[in-house]
């Protein structure tokens, strides 16, 4: 994969960069880590709305950044966008300006009422929920499109997950999420989690650049980071049936500390001497643990329990 674990072990890999936990890149690539001060230029809206804790909103208001988000995803005039979460429509302006059309999903009714009054003609806002909306109906027909935004961080992963995992994917995702679970997202092989094969499955991810809180209202208390998702036109591996795929994934991660023939077989609710044959055909150590597997082995994994 093109990033890698915790900044305080290998640095985190995007394509071309190398971040450190001091801010710093090699190449002398510092710029592309945001300071805890907002880079001069300022979001269009200058008067941001009360952020609501409920919510988990941190508004984005550093111009740069949200340059740095539609540049992440090329957005052209011909681009339809789905924007998640625009707030105030700091980063819902930028691709108005760029896109030919955009399509922003807001939860919080005050904010979208308010963007919808001063929304330019070619952005369409939306009241509702982006874990459950339905995109085909928001598009009028399912057709290629961009997912762009700052995601709340408690509701990140069930987003991406619903745009992920429905019939009609993104062509690509550039995305604001919580550096931890960035590092998470893009873990390679020999460090990945549930939630790591739960993205790779469908797309190759990346971080672009690191966040500091600096540049939100009101300032998270954590680090954020832009990830970019180049997504698959199907599931990687040949994997045909994403359900039975994770029911075995999350069999082995059911008990992540103990040996695969042993989490497995508690997993599936099936012998261990059964879990251990169905290893061997897979070609993996039965005292292998789940987080060592690579994507193309836990693959291996699902087709030999489904007897292929």
């Amino acid at each position: 994969m093109s990033c890698a674990g915790s900044p305080r072990q290998r640095g985190v890999h995007g394509h071309y960069h190398t971040f450190h936990e001091d801010g710093g890149t090699h190449n002398g690539l510092s710029s592309l880590v945001s300071p805890n001060v907002p880079h001069t230029g300022s979001a269009p809206m200058s008067a941001m709305p009360r952020a609501k804790k409920s919510l988990g909103q941190h508004f984005l208001r550093d111009r740069n950044i949200l340059e740095a988000i539609a540049d992440a995803a090329s957005v052209t005039v011909d681009d339809v966008v789905i924007e998640v979460g625009p707030g105030p429509g700091t980063l819902t302006d930028v691709l108005a300006e760029r896109a030919g059309r955009v399509e922003a999903i807001e939860l919080d009714s005050a904010l979208a009422a308010t963007l919808r009054d001063r929304a330019p003609a070619n952005v369409h806002v939306h009241e509702a929920d982006a874990r459950e909306v339905n995109i085909e109906s928001l598009l009028g027909g399912c057709m290629p499109y961009k997912l762009l935004g700052n995601l709340p961080y408690y509701a990140a992963m069930p987003i991406l997950r619903r745009f992920l995992e429905g019939a009609c994917k993104p062509q690509q995702a550039v995305v604001m999420v919580q550096r931890e679970v960035a590092h998470q997202v893009c873990a390679p092989d020999g460090d990945k989690s549930l939630l790591s094969i739960a993205v790779q499955v469908y797309g190759s991810p990346s971080i672009v650049r690191l966040v500091r809180p600096g540049s939100f209202t009101p300032p998270p208390k954590v680090t954020s980071a832009i990830v970019r998702i180049n997504v698959f036109d199907k599931p990687t591996e040949g994997i045909d049936d994403p359900n039975a795929f994770f029911i075995v994934v999350r069999a082995g991660f059911s008990a992540p500390r103990k040996q695969l023939r042993n989490s497995l077989a508690n997993g599936l609710n099936i012998p261990g001497d059964t879990a251990e044959a169905l290893l061997t055909i897979a070609g993996i150590d039965p005292k292998r643990r789940a987080e060592t597997l690579s994507l193309a082995e836990w693959a291996s994994l699902y087709k030999a329990r489904a007897g292929r």
